[in-house]
């Protein structure tokens, strides 16, 4: 796996340097359109539908539809937006880990520490376990401001990313308001169909059969010469740094961060357990 992103977890004065890595991947086969009559490759232009001319990126801006109005958003007003580019996945609160609604659950990510010593990373995720805690944090990627669930996967804490509270729909329908008697018959027969399929889950046991079975007639038509040489079907086209560092006192951290909670007081100055050299790396999703 590459990291898509490397940064560093914060809660109080205590600094976790992290790897960050995409937790799943998409396994479908890509597909893209040709022409039934001679295989050529189908391609979408962007055409404006005023002039009808074919624009280039250069000249493609946004814009919010509101109705019968419309409002044009140029680069140069939108870059004067705060953009998200923190490197820290700072903790705000740790909460029952019982308390979140996979409903919520949007990407996955592994985390890796990224410094000579894991102490930090191994302290945090322990007590994540022994508390059986979520750590909610925020986080920022492909400049965008997000929430996250910091949980335990094994020997690996993970990042969720979490739907705004305004991005859950909710479920209100009026048919389930109407009475439905059910009889403990009923109820009876019920658990018992439940308990002839009951399971320990084991995601092993199952599969993509249609990515399967695609996979299956691709090579029977490779197998079978019918195929056509891939650059026929285009046409000519127009033109258009290493973690680790010195290990500081992680206890002191901690009891000045417990210290400064209690407190109240002026906040010092943040110490970090471990000390990274910055590094370049392209944020990506």
């Amino acid at each position: 796996m590459r990291a898509i992103w490397t940064g560093a977890i914060t809660f109080g004065l205590v600094n976790v340097p992290v790897r960050v890595y995409s937790a799943t991947q998409d396994h479908d086969l890509p597909l893209h359109q040709v022409h039934d009559k001679d295989g050529g490759r189908i391609k979408y232009q962007r055409r404006c539908e005023v002039c009808g001319k074919i624009v280039a990126y250069d000249h493609i801006d946004r814009a919010f539809e509101d109705g019968d109005k419309t409002v044009v958003l140029t680069e140069d007003e939108l870059s004067t937006l705060p953009a998200e580019r923190s490197r820290e996945i700072e903790v705000v609160e740790f909460v029952p880990s019982d308390q979140l609604d996979p409903i919520r659950f949007d990407r996955s990510y592994f985390l890796e520490p990224d410094s000579k010593s894991p102490k930090a990373y191994v302290l945090l995720r322990r007590t994540l376990e022994e508390t059986d805690r979520t750590a909610i944090v925020h986080f920022s990627l492909r400049q965008k401001t997000r929430l996250g669930a910091l949980r335990v996967t094994g020997k690996v804490l993970v990042l969720q990313s979490l739907l705004w509270d305004d991005e859950v729909r909710e479920a209100d329908f009026p048919s389930l308001d109407e009475p439905a008697r059910v009889s403990a018959k009923e109820l009876q027969m019920s658990s018992s169909l439940v308990d002839s399929f009951a399971a320990d889950f084991d995601p092993t046991k199952f599969g993509d059969e249609y990515q399967q079975e695609l996979r299956k007639l691709i090579d029977a038509k490779l197998t079978e010469g019918e195929a056509i040489d891939t650059a026929g079907t285009f046409g000519e086209e127009e033109d258009q740094g290493e973690g680790g560092g010195e290990v500081l006192d992680l206890m002191d951290a901690l009891r000045k961060s417990i210290e400064k909670n209690r407190g109240g007081g002026a906040a010092p100055k943040k110490t970090t357990a471990h000390r990274t050299a910055p590094r370049k790396t392209a944020q990506k999703g």
